[in-house]
């Protein structure tokens, strides 16, 4: 189950936020029974990328076991 303030993993491309599936982001509030999550995305310099509104199906917790990489940010 997902909670506020759980880190979470992108499940696919939201091209139009220049996000990428593996891209991590924060849970910033829960909807409707858990099913629907304020998630923000943020660079390593804490500047907000993307405020999204996603379900279940667009994100998962990540898991203890996966390493973390980094990308640059392409320009939008």
């Amino acid at each position: 189950m997902i909670h506020e303030l759980d880190t979470v993993v992108l499940s696919h491309d939201i091209k139009e936020h220049n996000l990428r599936r593996g891209d991590i982001g924060a849970v910033v509030h829960c909807y409707e029974n858990n099913t629907v999550f304020e998630v923000e995305f943020v660079t390593a310099g804490g500047n907000t990328i993307a405020l999204l509104t996603l379900t279940q199906d667009d994100i998962r917790p990540i898991h203890n076991a996966e390493i973390l990489h980094v990308r640059e940010l392409a320009s939008v």
